[in-house]
């Protein structure tokens, strides 16, 4: 068997430089937009539970 790139993985599917940066950076967006929804997440726990939450005793 040929060796090939072994960033392309196993299919032989060669990407060109377009499509690597096209791909990172719908990556990084997907990665915010999922950091984002985990804060958004975050402070609606906290509105709901009310301030209170954070000066209860531990």
């Amino acid at each position: 068997m040929e060796e090939g790139n072994k960033d392309n993985g196993e299919n032989g599917i060669v990407l060109t430089e377009e499509q690597r940066k096209r791909r990172r950076a719908r990556s990084i967006a997907i990665g915010l937009a999922l950091g984002a929804l985990v804060l958004l997440f975050y402070a609606v726990t906290i509105v709901k539970l009310g301030p209170g939450i954070l000066r209860r005793p531990m």
